[in-house]
Order: C-alpha cells, then sequence, then structure tokens
C-alpha cells in the first residue's frame, strides 16, 4: 500500500464514533473536568513563572522572561495548555449536546487537530529525556521555586501526555504526522540560531560547537533527537493500541457516551432506539482522512 500523502486531509467521516471526546473509563463530563484542570494548570504555571521571574531579578527578571519564549521546553507546555483548553472545549461540547464542536469545524482543522493530538502525546517526553538525561546537572534545587517549576514543566508535562494516551479512546496516531513531528523540530532548530543571531546565545548547549567539540558533535545530538521522536512515535503509537485492544477488546469497554439528542421525526435515529447512532456508539467505523 502507497503512503500516506501528508498534504491529503482526506474527505472520510472524520471521528464518527467521537474518540476525541470520550473514554473507556471516564464519562465526557469527567473527561472534559480533567482535562480543563489540566489546562488551567499548566496556563496558571507559566503564568505565575512569569510573574515571578519578572519580579525577582535573581532569576533572570523579564529579560528571562523574554527569552523563554525561544526554549522549546516552553512553547510545547504552552501547547499542552491550549491542546487541553481545546480538547476541554470539544469534550464540554459533545457532552452537553451528543455532537462535538470539532465535528463542525473544515477538515483542515480536524486534520490539525489530529496533529495537535500527535504532538501532545510525543513531544513532552522528548522534553522530559533531553532535559533529565542532557541538560540536568549536579544536586537538586535548593530554592522551591526553581523546583517546582522544573518539575512541573519537565515532569508534570509527560504525566499530562500519559492522561491522554491512556484515559480517552483516541486511536493510534497517524503514521503520516512523523514527517510533520519532525518538520516542527527543524522549524525549532530555526528558531534557536535565530536566537543566536538576535540575541547572542544558544538556548541550548548541545547546539553550540565550541561547547560540545565540534559541529559534527551538534550534528549527532540534532540526528539524535530526530531518530528520538519517531522512537517516541513508535512505542506511543503500541501503547496506544495496545490500551484500545485491552479496553475495548478484551475487557470490552467500548467507551461511555454523551446522551444523543432525540429526533422525534425519526426515532430509528435516536440513540435510545438505535445503539448504532453515529456518534454515540464503538461500532461506528473509525475516522478516516
Amino acid at each position: 500500500m502507497a503512503p500516506k500523502n501528508p498534504f491529503r486531509f482526506g474527505d472520510g467521516l472524520w471521528d464518527p464514533s467521537n474518540r476525541f471526546e470520550t473514554s473507556w473509563l471516564l464519562n465526557p463530563w469527567l473527561l472534559f473536568a480533567f482535562r480543563a484542570l489540566i489546562s488551567i494548570y499548566a496556563f496558571v504555571t507559566r503564568f505565575f513563572i512569569i510573574g515571578w521571574t519578572c519580579t525577582h531579578s535573581s532569576v533572570g527578571g523579564c529579560e528571562e522572561v523574554r527569552h523563554s519564549f525561544s526554549y522549546f521546553t516552553i512553547l510545547t507546555y504552552w501547547g499542552i495548555a491550549f491542546y487541553f483548553a481545546v480538547a476541554a472545549i470539544h469534550t464540554f461540547t459533545y457532552a452537553l449536546r451528543g455532537r462535538p464542536l470539532l465535528d463542525t469545524l473544515p477538515r483542515p482543522l480536524q486534520a490539525l487537530h489530529a496533529l495537535f493530538y500527535s504532538t501532545i502525546v510525543t513531544y513532552p517526553f522528548l522534553v522530559t529525556i533531553v532535559y533529565w538525561v542532557v541538560l540536568y546537572k549536579g544536586d537538586w534545587f535548593t530554592v522551591t521555586f526553581s523546583a517546582w517549576s522544573n518539575v512541573s514543566q519537565h515532569g508534570l508535562n509527560s504525566l499530562f501526555a500519559l492522561f491522554e494516551i491512556f484515559i480517552p479512546r483516541t486511536n493510534p496516531p497517524e503514521w503520516v504526522h512523523i514527517p510533520w513531528l519532525i518538520l516542527i523540530l527543524a522549524l525549532y532548530l530555526a528558531l534557536a540560531y535565530i536566537t543566536k543571531a538576535t540575541e547572542g546565545f544558544y538556548v541550548y548547549n548541545f547546539l553550540d560547537h565550541n561547547d560540545v567539540g565540534g559541529r559534527g558533535i551538534v550534528a549527532a545530538y540534532i540526528i539524535g533527537i530526530a531518530v528520538g521522536i519517531v522512537v517516541i512515535f513508535c512505542i506511543v503509537w503500541c501503547i496506544i493500541w495496545l490500551r484500545r485492544w485491552v479496553t475495548e477488546t478484551k475487557l470490552g469497554k467500548d467507551g461511555k457516551f454523551a446522551k444523543q439528542p432525540d429526533n422525534h421525526d425519526d426515532i430509528e435515529m435516536t440513540s435510545a432506539a438505535n445503539k448504532y447512532a453515529i456518534g454515540s456508539a464503538p461500532e461506528a467505523p473509525d475516522r478516516m482522512y
């Protein structure tokens, strides 16, 4: 079978059984609540760090806040905050009326949401591994603020990703997302070197050939990270596939769905009369691109 075109959005049914907005464990209202709480925590974390940093020159002041937008860690954490906010909105609309806002969006935006999901379940693990294995040196943080901010952004980020891997009914991410994940990393690499050219510093020391021992070492780091995201993607794909197989095939937990609005003109299409109504039953076909 020929590989999928990475620029093709598809024209089939979009997520007909609402896997993005439902869970095998939580009802839609609880799934909405958890996603909303994670989003709120992520936003509060970032804004508190901004406020604290700006008011404490010992941690860099507002200049450090301005520089922070060049760090992949910070950009991915903003991504987590916004993803869970968007996912909470879609889950809320599904819980409220039986049809998520996502279903009404143009196909390109639906496809982008699927890619957004793929970034959320892969990039946080890359951030966590690179930080604690490559960047972190020395003893544990002596300042409470530094310990909390680093654990939140380099530890809890992966916990939030695990939530999206294990709790919703999502399908494994599309393989066509791999080149897009690598492209996003390449664009970030360009941003990192633009930051060096305009601000005069390397956001990560392994990008500085003078610090690591040559341009070949820098290239090895870059290639290693690209390979790393592919490996992480494959592991995540297998875990999600296994979760779906265990929960749905072995345990029979097909999902907790919202009540579909009654259609008094056609009783066959109501969820009460037809368990196969699109969006209310796991028997509906999976999404197509």
